[in-house]
């Protein structure tokens, strides 16, 4: 077994699940209103949910107990946040907290980029083919999710700094 492929693979677990997963849920929530963050987010999370389930059973075999599931949110929490949205919808300051929300998602999901480069690294390095066709048929998804985070930046940030 070798260790520093394990050490990736639980680190990319952890930030699909607790980092990326989490923060685009809450981008959905937050801003509700913005129909196209809203069902993109929530598409966009569903492939970290891919993303994690795949790590976990990968990680069966370098000793690693991840879980498959999704990171837990509580009910109140969920409403408390879709509230927040429908309110923070009707404010006149939305675009400036979208703003600030894509940038975090960009450095997020970028980080997140980051360490599918050097899972496929370490399985080059360990010659583990099932790692690197891991790491080679979820990237992609990532690119994409860091993409569209680009996207709305762009398209956003003249709008919210100029007004």
């Amino acid at each position: 077994m070798d260790e520093p492929p394990a050490g990736v693979v639980a680190e990319e677990h952890r930030d699909q699940r607790e980092a990326l997963a989490h923060l685009l849920l809450r981008l959905s929530e937050r801003h509700k209103a913005d129909h196209e963050t809203y069902h993109v987010a929530r598409d966009l999370v569903a492939w970290c949910h891919d993303h994690v389930r795949e790590l976990a059973r990968v990680g069966k075999d370098y000793g690693l107990d991840l879980d498959p599931s999704p990171a837990g949110d509580t009910t109140l929490m969920e409403l408390v946040r879709e509230k927040a949205g429908e309110w923070l919808g009707r404010r006149p300051e939305p675009s400036l907290l979208l703003l600030a929300d894509f940038r975090h998602l960009n450095r997020v999901a970028s980080g997140v980029s980051l360490d599918w480069e050097l899972l496929a690294q370490a399985a080059q390095g360990a010659r583990r083919k099932d790692l690197l066709a891991l790491a080679q048929r979820c990237h992609p998804d990532t690119l994409r999710q860091v993409r569209w985070a680009n996207a709305r930046l762009k398209d956003s940030a003249t709008q919210a700094l100029v007004s």
